[in-house]
């Protein structure tokens, strides 16, 4: 991989999403391609796996860095942006042997944001 390659992928996503949200609507729509029951169906798997994937992590096994490189796609697939970048943090800091602790809770607070944002759009749905 180049070093061009490499520094992209930890680099933040575009702030595509208002700050005040923690999904790109916008962005789900078109990855869903306005389809409102499929997009319901991505979010309840997207709000199902990240639960699964942060309760995994959260003692930091050796296979943290694998972890948070799966939920950085799913993030980046349906617009929760702010949680894809603080899974490229903590792969980061995993990485580069840093301590991964802090990054670790930045990534867990931003699934919990996604999550009661996913919730409140699912019960609307």
């Amino acid at each position: 991989m180049t070093p061009d390659l490499q520094r992209m992928d930890w680099m933040p996503s575009p702030p595509l999403a208002p700050l005040d949200h923690p999904l790109d609507l916008d962005h789900l729509a078109r990855m869903t391609l306005g389809d409102a029951e499929l997009e319901s169906e991505v979010l309840a798997m997207f709000a199902e796996q990240s639960s699964r994937l942060i309760a995994a992590m959260a003692a930091l096994p050796a296979d943290a860095s694998a972890l948070a490189h799966k939920l950085k796609g799913s993030a980046r697939g349906i617009g929760a942006f702010a949680v894809a970048d603080a899974a490229a943090e903590l792969e980061c800091a995993i990485r580069t042997g840093d301590d991964p602790t802090r990054a670790f809770a930045v990534l867990k607070e931003a699934v919990t944001e996604a999550r009661k944002a996913i919730e409140a759009i699912l019960r609307r749905a």
